[in-house]
């Protein structure tokens, strides 16, 4: 790609020249660190710059133009194809390690949590929007069922820190994650990739690119990505931790003419594996008998050692993914029209153990059932007049979703929880009633017990959002930016009564027999006894709620906003720019989808921002550098809360904060030579509630939110010639400091520390590569390595049966090593 043509700058003043100096020796400490951006291939050496190379040309498309990465003033973090290709990824779950700051949670791909800079949602339910927004070619891809999908066809992925809402239509308040694909050319090309490694590792894509006439071309491009997984379940034999998907994708582009361009695409996707295992963390005891209770933390077993039992049948996550996309360029003679329509539908089931054992005095399951329908329309134009470089776009959602949480259990896990929390074991209890009472053939344990909430929403969206840079000077620029919103939603819960088909067929024996009234009549029990008994075993148990029904309420909610975005950026000379930016995001309000009538307010972020960008170009040397400070007020997290009184069931609730952060990104890139290349990325972020209560009640103001203190990313890559061809190799380490804990982070499961385990302490990372490809990089081979130190972490403890005496955790990801081959025409 060629560097862009140089204007002539003012002459640097000595304290300029100072100025840049300092920036760079500083961030050059950091060199090695961070994910590597797009980078074209090495210029051909140039006599007169000796050893030293030319920079290389970084493109984005963040702020709806294409610019250099180096004169956008954002803090921006890229990677191209080639390096997440380099590094074996598959999604952005497999990258997140190597972009400081962003935090992805991929344990369920239809259920993936993620955070910028510390702004994120752990709530999983379709009632809200996750403040980063996901968009793939510019289409929203929201935040559950459809926002984590296999990469196909990558061209790159921009990271874009801090409130995005002028440039982006929807949801961006703590950043946006922006993935651009490829677009049919007019030349005809393939390729094709396999990659085989360990625990059955199968990986393959396909591309094929094709003319069909002068104005139209194809594009086809395939992914399949399989494995089966390196855990064995101790009882069953069955394997767990793999992945199973596939995804094709297809483009038809129309070149109209010089000025006029259409691209139409249909991408789908099909996953089908099975659920994340649940690692118990209580010693075995001999099936039937419950758990100590409640469960003590320091009788946890490490999970990383310990056997691997869950017994939920057709534990399962799947999806089908649909997606159709129209993209319209045409130049006018005063500005460049862009519309994008988009459809897109998914189904997903997310069915998995939550108790973590094999014992049926404690079996409990969740069932996530999915089901999605959108419609995005953006138009866009923009232009230069005069002095002004303007964009203004028009953005309209409307969305379709249902949910279904089910909750399963049985009455022998069900006789553990209210021998737990009320002292009575109640269906061992009546069993020995019906025994007494001399009533044959009759057992109410072992019964199956589904509870369910489902919910129903109808959102849209009006956006109309813009901005103009402002060429002050030939040195200074000033972009101000408007984001006007409207949000209208329409959401309902309905929690009917449990379903216990075995369990009443016997109760409806025990009631024709009279059991209760004639344990009433002998005084064996009392009324209010009978009642009480005969009452449990025919409400919900599980499911606690207030407000649920025998028919769904329905709620209706608008909200409305106007976000602005101020930046303001100077050029010392033309390889060093200087900007602050004041921006403020927004969230719309939403719905907690596990408690009847619970709503969210907006929430808001408001970030300031300096930031610095400069280059030696023949040192072939590259830095950023963004001082930030946001206050995000009204954040709205679901949690599980346990009961506030003994006999009582966590629940999940929405507890809300306002919250503080100050911190640093940092980003350097260095092509020491042809042969070596560094790069390197970190943050340091100091996040801290300003206001919020735990759920013991406890005042958090003060205290840390969670976020790791530092986190970073070193590499380096060194090419040489060997056999005819060039042999490459590269190292990418992370590296992200430990949780920083506060008085509701063990309750969360996100920090602890005991005799056997450590959650929430620092994680590392080091991926490599050693390859080889041709001298015309037709073809070529390599062996990948990720986490090649065989690091496992545990990710967090989850205490949804915590009234059964159980607790299980979740892990990170084992080392893998896979044999790659490529080949291209």
């Amino acid at each position: 790609m060629p560097t862009t043509p140089r204007k002539p700058w003012p002459r640097s003043s000595s304290t300029t020249r100072f100025a840049h100096s300092a920036a760079t020796l500083a961030v050059l400490s950091l060199l090695g660190a961070g994910a590597n951006a797009q980078q074209a291939a090495p210029p051909p050496p140039d006599p007169a710059a000796s050893a030293a190379q030319q920079l290389e040309t970084v493109v984005v498309s963040g702020q709806g133009r294409t610019q250099q990465l180096q004169s956008v003033p954002i803090a921006i973090q890229v990677l191209g194809a080639d390096q997440v290709r380099k590094l074996g990824a598959s999604n952005l779950g497999e990258i997140n390690a190597h972009i400081p700051g962003l935090e992805i949670d991929a344990n369920q791909p239809t259920q993936p949590r993620m955070s910028l800079r510390g702004i994120g949602t752990a709530d999983f339910g379709i009632g809200t929007d996750s403040p980063v927004g996901i968009y793939v070619d510019g289409v929203y891809t929201g935040k559950t069922g459809g926002a984590l999908l296999n990469f196909n066809d990558l061209k790159r992925i921009e990271v874009l820190k801090g409130p995005q809402g002028t440039l982006f239509g929807r949801n961006s308040a703590g950043g946006a994650i922006s993935v651009v694909t490829n677009e049919p050319e007019f030349r005809r090309s393939g390729s094709g990739l396999a990659r085989l490694g360990e625990n059955g590792l199968r990986h393959v894509e396909a591309l094929l690119n094709q003319p069909l006439t002068e104005s139209l071309a194809l594009r086809a491009s395939l992914v399949s990505h399989k494995s089966d997984g390196d855990l064995r379940d101790a009882a069953s034999g069955l394997r767990f931790g793999g992945e199973n998907a596939w995804g094709a994708r297809l483009a038809l582009r129309w070149q109209a003419s010089e000025d006029t361009k259409a691209v139409l695409s249909y991408e789908h996707e099909k996953l089908d594996q099975r659920a994340r295992p649940a690692h118990g963390l209580l010693p075995a005891v001999p099936a039937g008998t419950p758990l100590p209770y409640p469960a003590d933390p320091a009788r946890f077993v490490d999970p990383r050692r310990a056997p691997l039992l869950n017994d939920v049948p057709d534990a399962k996550e799947r999806r089908d993914f649909d997606g159709l996309t129209l993209r319209i360029e045409h130049a006018l003679p005063w500005a460049e029209f862009s519309s994008t329509t988009a459809y897109r539908r998914f189904d997903s089931r997310n069915r998995q153990d939550n108790d973590g054992t094999n014992n049926p005095a404690t079996y409990l399951s969740t069932t996530n059932v999915e089901g999605n329908r959108s419609w995005q329309q953006e138009f866009r134009l923009s232009g230069k007049t005069g002095n002004a470089d303007w964009l203004a776009g028009l953005s309209l959602f409307d969305e379709r979703a249902t949910q279904s949480a089910l909750v399963g259990a049985t009455t022998t896990s069900l006789d553990t929880l209210s021998g737990n929390l009320l002292g009575l074991p109640l269906y061992s209890t009546v069993n020995g009633l019906i025994e007494a009472a001399g009533i044959p053939g009759l057992d109410l344990r072992g019964q199956g017990w589904l509870e369910r909430m489902s919910n129903e929403a109808r959102n849209r969206a009006l956006a109309l959002y813009g901005d103009v840079i402002w060429q002050l000077s030939p040195a200074n620029r000033l972009t101000t930016g408007l984001r006007i919103t409207r949000d209208d939603k329409r959401f309902s819960w309905f929690n009917p009564l449990r379903e216990a088909p075995g369990l009443d067929a016997q109760l409806a024996q025990l009631d024709a027999a009279g059991l209760f009234p004639a344990l009433v009549a002998m005084g064996a029990i009392s009324q209010e006894q009978a009642n009480m008994l005969r009452g449990a075993m025919g409400s919900n148990a599980l499911v606690a709620t207030q407000g649920a029904g025998a028919a769904p309420l329905v709620v209706k909610k608008s909200w409305t906003d106007a976000s602005p975005r101020l930046v303001l950026d100077h050029r010392f000379d033309r390889d060093l720019m200087a900007y602050g930016s004041l921006t403020r995001g927004y969230q719309a309000g939403g719905f907690n989808t596990l408690q009847v009538n619970s709503r969210y307010e907006p929430e808001k972020v408001s970030n300031l921002e300096l930031g610095l960008k400069g280059q030696f170009p023949n040192a072939g040397l590259s830095y950023s550098a963004a001082l930030f400070h946001y206050r995000f007020d009204n954040l709205q997290t679901l949690q599980l809360v346990p009961a506030a009184t003994p006999g009582g069931l966590p629940t999940y609730q929405v507890t809300i904060s306002d919250q503080r952060a100050t911190g640093l990104d940092l980003e350097a890139r260095w092509q020491a030579s042809r042969a070596l290349r560094f790069s390197g990325a970190l943050e340091l972020i100091d996040q801290t509630y300003s206001r919020g209560r735990a759920s013991s009640g406890a005042d958090l103001s003060g205290q840390p939110v969670g976020t790791p203190r530092l986190s970073l990313s070193l590499g380096v890559d060194w090419s040489f010639a060997a056999f005819g061809g060039q042999a490459s190799a590269g190292l990418q380490a992370a590296y992200a400091g430990a949780q920083r804990c506060n008085a509701e982070s063990q309750v969360q499961g996100s920090c602890l520390q005991t005799p056997t385990l450590r959650v929430g302490g620092a994680r590392q990372r080091l991926d490599g590569r050693l390859a080889w490809d041709s001298a015309d990089q037709r073809w070529g081979i390599a062996l990948v390595g990720t986490n090649l130190q065989d690091k496992r972490y545990i990710n967090k403890i989850w205490y949804e049966g915590a009234p059964l005496g159980s607790a299980y955790a979740t892990l990170s990801r084992p080392r893998s090593l896979a044999l790659e081959l490529r080949a291209s025409y």
